[in-house]
């Protein structure tokens, strides 16, 4: 087994988006680009100019580090907010809002870290849609924590024993920028043949 001292933040997102993207990417090191991660670097790129400011009573800071000890958890921040003390961290995401939770998983795991790094309690974060420019807020609920801290565990497994887990076809896979390398299709009708026989 590998020891892993810390799991990147964003490997939450892609865990519960895939768990076979989530391994191409941080077991295997494989990456390919297509129109939506092109677009997604391009706002993240905006988004990660370092440098705090005010807007009216609220006090925002870009692209800073979080880290939590307990989940040994590491990723750079989107945004982070303060208004009235109250912390909040918000994410960028290029599209719309999904029909997943992965956006939201990563929203907490930022909470997480906020929290573990201030003593404060973080309630609510936000993910913020560039095609709707819209925020979305995410209510750091007990069960979201809770199913934050078991993708975590599975995700740490995942870098730590690095078995792929199969591909599985579902209509997630036609936006993903690595179909091409796991041809989820493919496997699912094999598997299919193999059962048949």
């Amino acid at each position: 087994m590998n020891e892993i001292d810390y799991i990147p933040i964003a490997s939450l997102n892609q865990y519960a988006y895939c768990p076979h993207r989530c391994w191409r990417m941080f077991c295997a090191g494989e990456f390919t680009d297509n129109q939506y991660t092109i677009e997604g670097t391009s706002l993240h790129d905006r988004v990660h100019t370092l440098g705090e400011s005010n807007r009216e009573e609220t006090w925002q800071i870009r692209a800073i580090w979080l880290k939590s000890e307990q989940y040994k958890l590491i990723g750079k921040s989107d945004l982070i907010e303060s208004d009235s003390g109250q912390l909040y961290p918000i994410e960028y995401k290029r599209g719309r809002k999904g029909e997943w939770d992965n956006d939201e998983l990563q929203v907490c795991a930022q909470a997480l870290c906020l929290e573990e790094m201030t003593g404060q309690s973080v309630t609510t974060g936000y993910v913020y849609y560039a095609h709707s420019h819209q925020r979305q807020p995410v209510e750091i609920s007990a069960q979201l924590r809770e199913d934050a801290i078991a993708t975590i565990q599975s995700v740490t497994t995942l870098l730590q024993t690095g078995i792929m887990p199969q591909p599985i076809y579902s209509k997630r896979c036609s936006g993903c920028s690595l179909s091409a390398q796991c041809l989820p299709q493919v496997v699912n009708k094999v598997g299919r043949y193999q059962e048949a026989d």
